[in-house]
């Protein structure tokens, strides 16, 4: 899943790395997983749509490290305790004093809970508020169906709080089970185990038996229906999209099979992916065995499932083994990226893995241009007092994915093949840190191939900022072709209608779109949406390059368009662009106001923030 940046210098020098158990605290967090750790949650939750709350009863499971500290300390964001008990096992509940300390903006609210002994289990009964940061309940004239409200949830990266009592950091793995409550014609699903015959019936009883972090818990409820594409793997959606999305992710199981040959077996049985409404705030959500996703991505051509490639590979990286804490996101996304790049190589061709790796490259270096030095490290210092939703970039993707094919290219994938299965195999179930992977790497290659990095190259990928001057660039042959077209064209050369662009992939356009000019003549712009219709583009991916160069450019044709779209679609990668140029202007700005009063409705909690926190900062 991609979050979004905010830009800023923090007083640390990025030529120095944390300590290793530095890099394993979690500054986002209130818990302390030093003293007690929660390894287990029951929930016993019932869905209001008509309040719009989730309630009921959290059970945790404690395991003490420390057992004279008789204090467990919990996240929670704008969530309303009734009483908190705990038991030893063999004696009844007994209640507890506990205190809720005032909202931080960012944190929400920390809650300590005193206890006479290191009691077993603790029942918090609990309920969350309509405004829950990681809820979003959508009413049904808002889903594809207009018939039933929908409700979901997204918890990444510190949203959990909002809903669930718990140690909500990615330090602390845990099981769970749930029993689930909803209006009997509503359909309840988790990131568990989900039965793809399951009777809707408003009673849903869930078990997650692999340990997860609390940013993996996820839950859904609304008009759902499900679609097989293989033995373990199937799509579920409101009824009026099942059928579409099943045909657009027809080649999950191939992507399966071909992450299962390079790392290993898959190790969460099955492989679902529910379709939200339009406003989930991202592509993709990689909940284990319920990947949660956009419908953007359904375009009729299956020219964007590389996005389920992506989320299908976070069962390797992130799910199976996780980062111990948001200073260490590459070791989720980066790894993640590049393993993607070889689902899709090895189900659909180099060419396409290249041509994505291209774009990905474009990305991290536009990245690095806009952020601080601190912001470019792949292992980033401590970010005290910022939200971590808005502390990622495209460096832990992109800069991570291209460090790992550096390492790929310098020992040769017989060797590093082996490497990283060995990394997911030994590290599984568990959390890791930048250290723990320097460590690992130090052990298992370079003995293998003596010389092939040197620790100066190393170093400069991972504790260094910007793209290291030796990093080798990804070349497309088909890129080029469109770069050809493309410069032909701007040179006049070539009218719009004759550039070779009916057959073009999303991805061709995409390249296309991106290395045109800051601006243009309107009338080049007119002539290119003359001769392929990119205003009105159902296509995300185009609409979120082309609407932001007719921002730019004073093509005012597009407002309507942007309008409609901006409207409709909440993923915030593709919508943000669009946004970040209105705002550059007073005209642009009052337009953008007036969308986003109109839109709001729609949009996810976060989407909701970024939108504000961009126009807020705007010049009036």
């Amino acid at each position: 899943m991609r979050l979004f940046f905010a830009v800023l210098v923090l007083s640390v020098s990025p030529m120095f790395a944390l300590a290793a158990d530095e890099r394993r605290n979690d500054e986002h967090s209130y818990a302390e997983p030093t003293q007690v750790v929660v390894k287990d949650i029951a929930l016993d939750l019932t869905v209001d749509f008509d309040k719009k709350v989730i309630s009921g009863t959290a059970n945790l499971r404690l395991n003490w490290l420390k057992p004279k500290h008789n204090q467990l300390v919990l996240d929670t964001r704008d969530l309303t305790i009734e009483k908190i008990e705990g038991t030893t096992g063999r004696l009844a509940w007994q209640p507890l004093k506990y205190s809720l300390a005032p909202r931080d903006d960012i944190f929400g609210s920390k809650l300590t809970i005193e206890m006479p002994q290191a009691y077993g289990n603790v029942l918090i009964t609990y309920s969350t508020s309509p405004q829950a940061s990681g809820l979003q309940w959508m009413d049904a004239p808002l889903t594809a169906g207009k018939k039933q409200p929908f409700m979901f949830s997204q918890s990444q990266s510190i949203h959990a709080r909002s809903w669930v009592p718990l140690q909500d950091t990615p330090g602390v793995r845990f099981t769970y089970s749930a029993n689930i409550k909803t209006p009997k014609n509503a359909m309840a699903l988790m990131s568990a185990d989900n039965a793809p015959d399951a009777v809707r019936d408003g009673e849903y009883s869930f078990h997650m038996k692999q340990p997860i972090s609390s940013y993996l818990l996820a839950i859904a409820a609304g008009d759902l229906v499900f679609a097989p594409i293989s033995a373990r793997a199937g799509v579920w959606a409101e009824p009026s999209v099942v059928k579409k999305a099943a045909w657009e992710f027809a080649d999950t199981e191939k992507m399966i099979l071909a992450a299962e040959k390079l790392y290993g077996p898959y190790r969460w049985e099955r492989y679902d992916i529910l379709v939200l409404p339009a406003s989930f705030p991202f592509g993709g959500m990689e909940n284990p065995r319920l990947t949660f996703a956009t419908p953007t991505v359904i375009v009729g051509d299956r020219s964007q499932t590389s996005l389920i490639a992506h989320e299908l590979a976070h069962s390797w990286s992130g799910n199976l083994v996780t980062n111990a804490s948001w200073k260490d996101m590459w070791l989720n996304e980066g790894f993640t990226t590049y393993v993607q790049g070889r689902i899709v190589e090895e189900v659909y061709g180099k060419e396409l893995a290249d041509m994505e790796d291209v774009i990905g490259e474009f990305d991290a270096r536009g990245e690095v241009d806009s952020l601080a030095p601190e912001m470019q490290l792949l292992a980033l210092p401590a970010m005290p007092g910022l939200d971590p939703d808005e502390a990622s970039s495209d460096i832990a993707y992109e800069k991570g994915q291209w460090f790992l094919t550096f390492l790929e290219q310098r020992y040769g994938r017989d060797l590093f093949d082996p490497f990283l299965r060995s990394w997911f195999d030994e590290h599984a179930f568990t959390t890791a840190t930048t250290t723990d992977f320097v460590q690992f790497y130090k052990k298992n290659l370079p003995g293998k191939k003596p010389g092939a990095v040197t620790e100066q190259e190393f170093n400069a990928w991972v504790y260094e900022p910007g793209i290291p001057a030796f990093a080798k660039s990804t070349q497309s042959t088909r890129f080029v072709a469109v770069d050809a077209a493309r410069n032909d064209w701007l040179a006049g050369k070539l009218t719009a209608k004759k550039i070779p662009a009916k057959k073009w992939s999303t991805q061709e356009w995409s390249h296309f779109l991106d290395n045109l000019p800051k601006t243009l003549p309107v009338s080049k712009l007119q002539e290119l949406d003359a001769a392929f219709k990119l205003t009105g583009t159902p296509n995300g991916e185009i609409a979120m390059r082309w609407y932001p160069l007719t921002i730019r450019s004073g093509y005012v044709k597009a407002r309507p368009a942007i309008a409609a779209f901006l409207k409709k679609v909440g993923r915030r990668k593709l919508i943000i662009p669009s946004y970040n140029a209105l705002v550059e202007t007073q005209d642009g700005l009052a337009f953008a106001k007036t969308v986003f009063a109109e839109a709001r409705p729609g949009y996810h909690p976060i989407t909701i923030g970024t939108v504000e926190a961009l126009l807020g900062k705007a010049k009036p």
